[in-house]
C-alpha cells in the first residue's frame, strides 16, 4: 500500500529513534517518564501496562496480539508478566531485531514471536488471537479503518482489544482544531470518533478512560528531561533530530495545556 509521504518520514524516523534509542540516556528518560526501559516510542506507563493485561485476561496460553510493538514494549512486559504467548508486529524490522533479542536475555515464559507487518494486512489466519493491543499507534497511522478492521478479522470469539490513542478534543472552534493538528501526531484527525470507527469495523466499546491528566505530566517530564540532556542527546541522534524531536515534545505539551489534545483508553470486543 502506497503510503503519504509524511507518513514515509514518520516511519523513518521511528525506525532511526529504534537503533538509537538504547543509549543510556535515552534510557534513563524512559524510566522517569514510563518506568520502563525498552527504548519505546509509545507512551504507555508501566501502571497502565500492568492494569492493560488485568483487563485482556491476558494468561498462559492465551494469544495476544501487540500491534506496533517496535522494540517490545509493552508486548514483553505483558508476557513476561502474565506468561501468555505473544506475537509482536510493526514496519520496522530495527525495533523488532532489538525486541527479540530482549525477549530472549528476559527469558519470556510462553511462545514469542515477531513479524514485520502492516496493520492494514495482518499475516495471520481469521481469529487467531485472543487479545489484542496497541499503544498510541492509531494515531499514527493514515489508514485507521483498516486497521480496525483488520484487528476484528484477526481475533477469535470472546477475545477483546485494548488499545491507547491520541485525539483532537471535540467540538472545538476552526482556530483550536487548526492548533491541534499541528500539536499531535501526524494522523492525530480522525473522520469519525473512535467509537463509530469501532462500530463501523465489527466492534462493540465496553469502556472508555480518559488518560490525559497523567499523559500530560509525562509529556512535560519527558521535555524538560531532553532539554536538560540535549547535548548528550545531540551527539546521538544529531543537533537537528534533538531539536526537531524537542520541538515536537513542546508542541504537544502545548496542545494540552490549552486542552485540545486528549488522550484516551478504549476497550472493545467483536460484534458476532
Amino acid at each position: 500500500m502506497a503510503r503519504p509521504d509524511n507518513e514515509q518520514e514518520m516511519l523513518q524516523r521511528f525506525s532511526k529513534k529504534y537503533a538509537l534509542g538504547q543509549a543510556d540516556v535515552m534510557m534513563d528518560i524512559e524510566r522517569a517518564v514510563c518506568g520502563c526501559d525498552y527504548g519505546g516510542t509509545s507512551w504507555m506507563t508501566r501502571d497502565e501496562a500492568l492494569d492493560i493485561s488485568i483487563k485482556l485476561e491476558l494468561a498462559p496460553g492465551r494469544r495476544l496480539l501487540d500491534m506496533g510493538s517496535g522494540s517490545g514494549w509493552p508486548g514483553l512486559f505483558m508476557a513476561q508478566q502474565t506468561g501468555c504467548d505473544t506475537t509482536l508486529t510493526d514496519l520496522h524490522h530495527e525495533g523488532l531485531a532489538i525486541a527479540r533479542e530482549r525477549a530472549a536475555a528476559d527469558q519470556i515464559p510462553g511462545q514469542c514471536w515477531s513479524a514485520v507487518a502492516d496493520g492494514t494486512a495482518l499475516p495471520f489466519p481469521d481469529s487467531w488471537f485472543d487479545a489484542i493491543h496497541h499503544a498510541d499507534v492509531l494515531c499514527c497511522l493514515h489508514e485507521k479503518l483498516a486497521a480496525l478492521g483488520e484487528c476484528r478479522r484477526v481475533i477469535g470469539p470472546g477475545g477483546r482489544m485494548v488499545f491507547t490513542v491520541l485525539l483532537i478534543t471535540p467540538d472545538l472552534s476552526a482556530a483550536d482544531y487548526e492548533l491541534a493538528l499541528a500539536s499531535g501526531p501526524e494522523f492525530v484527525a480522525t473522520e469519525a470518533p473512535y467509537v463509530d470507527l469501532l462500530r463501523q469495523t465489527g466492534w462493540q466499546l465496553t469502556d472508555h478512560k480518559d488518560l490525559t491528566s497523567e499523559f500530560k505530566k509525562s509529556v512535560r517530564t519527558s521535555g524538560d528531561l531532553e532539554e536538560a540532556h540535549h547535548a548528550e542527546i545531540s551527539e546521538i541522534f544529531g543537533e537537528e533530530d534533538a531539536a526537531a524531536s524537542l520541538a515536537r515534545r513542546r508542541a504537544t505539551q502545548n496542545g494540552l495545556e490549552h486542552g485540545v489534545l486528549r488522550r484516551e483508553l478504549f476497550i472493545a470486543v467483536p460484534v458476532n
